[in-house]
């Protein structure tokens, strides 16, 4: 299982830039098999522009989060508090292995597409509704995808 996490375009370019390698919530997935995050980069840029590895995910108070975490955080500390502000618990999701695909996709395309508050979980096979993109447009290099997209679809 994967999830698709919506994340602000500032801090998903932090991401890609390798800077960012914890993505902080207040809240985490009840499921524990995910294993990969695709990022919907949110308005105004509203596309899918990488999948990433979660490497683990850490949960503590924000303080002891911010002293373990915030040199590999790709957020300032007044945002990290600002966001954590009546929160007694926060968690990190670890990320390693970022895989910026070479054109973002376009989940509006399929009309009933709707972005996630937060994230919403995905099936294995979530590209399957992109099939339109071709092997030009999404980088098969990075080994994430199978030539007949047999293993990504899109369902809510």
């Amino acid at each position: 299982m994967n999830v698709l996490l919506s994340v602000k375009p500032k801090y998903a370019n932090e991401i890609i830039s390798g800077r960012k390698k914890y993505e902080f919530r207040k809240s985490i997935f009840k499921r524990e098999n995910i294993e990969k995050m695709y990022i919907y980069s949110s308005s105004p840029v509203k596309k899918i522009i990488a999948i990433v590895d979660i490497d683990g995910i850490l949960s503590d108070s924000p303080q002891k989060l911010w002293e373990q975490y915030h040199e590999d955080a790709g957020i300032s500390e007044i945002e990290f508090f600002d966001y954590f502000k009546n929160s007694d618990i926060g968690y990190a999701i670890k990320i390693s292995n970022v895989q910026e695909f070479p054109t973002p996709i376009d989940p509006y395309i399929d009309e009933d597409f709707r972005p996630p508050q937060s994230f919403y979980y995905l099936p294995m096979n979530f590209l399957q509704t992109y099939s339109n993109y071709t092997n030009n447009e999404i980088n098969y290099g990075h080994g994430i995808f199978t030539e007949s997209f047999s293993e990504y679809s899109c369902t809510k």
